[in-house]
């Protein structure tokens, strides 16, 4: 048997402060373009693509913060993406900034939104796993301020079945914590979609910095294989107002083999056809959870001290 689909994974260079919005959805809308002319029936966009990667710096006015954040998608500045996606009958995966009201208070997410043929959101996730720090560190060359500006998403890890599978969606940091794609694999997941942000100096251990490209790799490769699952990252990448990001955007097959990766770090597609069949030796052979997992000795992942709360 066989289920091919067909998914772009649209890298994309830095978005300038200059840089409006609606100049950004075009950007948007010009990737998909390309990605539907080569047959691609999924999108899969970075996180945060709407707007410079602004917890790389330090802002104090909560005003001027607020205007990086979307208060409703779509919303009349997105509202043409989703239109020519439904045109197009093609879906995509969407990071964003996200604003809500919620029992009452003012919540901001780090959020990305699974979008369906017919432009129907089918499904949302918000970054659960934020890195970085609260306070402001001058002596840095640039800020990982996500603790500061963003909540802990609260919807956990889903699984959609979208596109003929069951897709999980994750971002960025999500990807490096071997829990979130144990939870997502415990539901069957067999596309992970997630678009990151990741620059090339880690300011605190500059020692580790030859090992950014490395390590954005083996996170995937080792949660697509040990979970059955296909993984893909899309990348905004290039010197986004000062800050060099990485790119290597990527398909990573259930073997956790990499299939293919950009080659550039510019706006940049890379098509591939993943038959979620593959994920069947891994889910029913090889890994088998349902005969293989042994929960009783598994306790202490659940159990920590939360002094960084």
């Amino acid at each position: 048997m066989s289920r091919p689909i067909t998914i772009a994974v649209a890298q994309m260079g830095p978005i300038p402060l200059t840089q409006t919005r609606a100049d950004a959805v075009e950007r948007l809308i010009g990737l998909l373009r390309e990605a539907a002319q080569q047959g691609s029936e999924l999108v899969l966009f970075p996180e945060c693509c709407l707007t410079a990667f602004f917890p790389h710096w330090f802002i104090e006015d909560q005003a001027e913060i607020d205007t990086f954040f979307e208060r409703e998608m779509p919303s009349p500045v997105t509202q043409p993406l989703f239109d020519e996606a439904k045109r197009l009958k093609i879906g995509f995966c969407l990071g964003y900034a996200e604003i809500v009201d919620e029992q009452g208070q003012t919540r901001r997410y780090n959020s990305s939104i699974l979008v369906e043929r017919d432009a129907r959101i089918v499904g949302k996730h918000r970054k659960i796993h934020l890195p970085g720090h609260r306070e402001h560190r001058p002596k840095n060359p640039f800020q990982n301020l996500e603790k500061r500006y963003f909540d802990v998403g609260n919807l956990g890890f889903q699984v959609w079945n979208a596109f003929g599978g069951k897709i999980g969606m994750c971002i960025c940091n999500d990807r490096r914590w071997a829990e979130t794609y144990r939870v997502l694999g415990l539901q069957g997941v067999e596309l992970v979609l997630l678009g990151y942000n990741t620059p090339l100096q880690i300011p605190e251990y500059p020692e580790l910095n030859p090992l950014v490209g490395f390590h954005n790799q083996l996170s995937m490769q080792a949660g697509a294989y040990q979970n059955g699952t296909w993984v893909l990252g899309a990348a905004k990448t290039g010197w986004e107002e000062g800050v060099e990001q990485l790119g290597e955007s990527c398909v990573i097959a259930p073997s956790g083999e990499i299939r293919a990766v950009a080659k550039t770090n510019k706006d940049e597609l890379i098509i591939h056809t993943c038959d979620l069949d593959e994920t069947i030796p891994y889910k029913e052979g090889i890994l088998n959870f349902d005969i293989n997992r042994r929960v009783e000795y598994y306790q202490l992942i659940t159990q920590q001290s939360d002094k960084n709360k």
